[in-house]
């Protein structure tokens, strides 16, 4: 006798399969939009129903075969889920409030996560697009999308909600829509001029809002767009609508973050690569800001290169005529003025010692040290403004350091003796250009030999009248 099938089983067996029947007429039975929505059977639903439960091919006995893992075919079809999407939009039209309420409830039907680049490709570019920026030609399309949209800032802020609110309500998205904008851009160059206007616009607000990240301008580097001029316009109209969001500051914070605010130079060819060339370009197309703030970021940069050049030659005892030679030329080279580099050398000097921790031993450690780089320090101290520099420098110095703080004046005299200082900005600095940090201790400690300069500045002009 043949083994006997427990009722349950059997109905089990059948019920496995009907449900794979439909399943299966639902999805390869039909095509197109109404294919893959016509049954409520979503690419959620379906296709992860498909995927995770095995296909059962039931015998009479009601039992099912086991089919092995790798038997086993993913259904990964975007182009229906392109379908889906289009006619949805299609009957949304072109209100944007609309269009983003049928995405969010879309997303509970629909498999956001699996076909994120599609969704985002439709959004921007009305379909699929194909490697290189196209759209295929047999594919469906809509014109509810960016690049169909107008070319203005208002209308790219209205987008630029939609895709806010998406990515709001479907968290896992946020990843998906930075890779699809980092292709996008690598994609510029099979766009149109106006296409790339309106992606600019939109990614420079999506950028000041937040719902990206400034790393994706890393795309932009891309050798052949730098090199047909692409990156660099389209920059332009980028950093247009990201100012215009926020403001400077807040542009140059996002760029610092991910390490880009040294970077943007290079939006230009190699041999273009100069602050001249840079500003000149960005100030005519009216971003004078960002040209400026540009040029500050490569001034920074050479007085940092500047310093830490400087540390190198003291460190290895260069002699002072060589160490003037190589600052005068950065001077020259990075229109660094001599204020600013008697603050770099000063620094730098005091930063070659490690200090002694006792404060009666502290001052005179530092006036003999001192007095062996006055000749380099005088080198630059040939105006009175980078005299008067000095001056603020040592105040703050002393007062940050602890120990020094009784080592003002002698260091102050030091200098005078040594040249480095003269009486005008002495006199300057004590009346009214000192700064807070110190000042009644500072003042008090200069109190004699100030009263001591006018004295001697008085018997000098007395002197010069007995001479006429």
């Amino acid at each position: 006798m043949g083994k006997h099938v427990p009722r349950e089983e059997a109905w089990i067996g059948e019920y496995w399969a009907k449900e794979a029947g439909l399943l299966s007429g639902s999805f390869e039975g039909r095509s197109g939009a109404s294919g893959l929505c016509g049954y409520g059977h979503d690419l959620r639903g379906g296709v992860s129903f498909m995927n995770n439960q095995k296909q059962q091919k039931p015998t009479l006995s009601g039992q099912r075969f086991k089919t092995r893992k790798r038997d086993e075919k993913e259904r990964f079809d975007p182009t229906q889920f392109q379908d889906c999407i289009i006619q949805g939009l299609t009957e949304t039209g072109t209100d944007l409030e609309a269009v983003a309420k049928f995405l969010d409830a879309s997303g509970a039907k629909l498999d956001y996560r699996r076909y994120a680049e599609t969704l985002f490709d439709i959004l921007v570019a009305g379909g699929m697009l194909a490697p290189g920026g196209t759209l295929a030609d047999d594919m469906m399309r809509t014109d509810v999308c960016v690049f169909a949209a107008q070319e203005d800032l208002e209308t790219m802020q209205a987008f630029a909600q939609v895709f806010n609110k998406l990515i709001r309500r479907y968290k896992y998205l946020e990843k998906g829509f930075e890779d699809e904008v980092k292709k996008l851009l690598l994609f510029l160059k099979g766009f149109s001029e106006s296409e790339r206007n309106k992606l600019a616009m939109l990614t420079g607000v999506l950028l000041a809002n937040g719902t990206l990240n400034a790393s994706i301008l890393n795309s932009l580097y891309n050798e052949n767009l730098v090199k047909e001029g692409v990156s660099a316009a389209f920059a332009v109209k980028l950093f247009k609508s990201w100012i215009n969001e926020k403001d400077i500051n807040a542009v140059a914070a996002s760029l610092r973050k991910v390490s880009m605010d040294n970077r943007l130079m290079e939006l230009f060819p190699a041999n273009k690569q100069s602050v001249e060339h840079f500003t000149k370009y960005f100030t005519e197309a009216g971003l004078k800001e960002l040209s400026e703030y540009v040029r500050n970021q490569q001034t920074i940069g050479a007085r940092k290169e500047l310093q830490k050049e400087l540390q190198e030659q003291m460190s290895r005892g260069d002699p002072f005529k060589d160490i003037i030679l190589y600052v005068k030329e950065e001077m020259k080279k990075n229109n660094i003025p001599e204020p600013v580099v008697i603050g770099i050398v000063w620094s730098s000097v005091m930063s070659t010692v490690e200090w002694n921790k006792k404060e009666e031993l502290v001052a005179e450690q530092a006036i003999k040290h001192l007095k062996q780089y006055s000749p380099l320090l005088a080198a630059f101290t040939t105006q009175g403004q980078s005299e008067l520099t000095l001056l603020l420098k040592i105040q703050e110095y002393c007062y940050d350091n602890i120990h020094f703080m009784k080592a003002f004046q002698k260091i102050v005299v030091l200098f005078y003796k040594a040249e480095v200082l003269s009486e005008e900005p002495i006199l300057k600095w004590y009346k009214d250009a000192h700064v807070a940090k110190g000042k009644s201790v500072f003042l008090e400690q200069m109190k004699k030999f100030v009263e001591w300069l006018k004295n001697a500045e008085e018997e000098s002009e007395s002197e010069a009248e007995e001479g006429d």
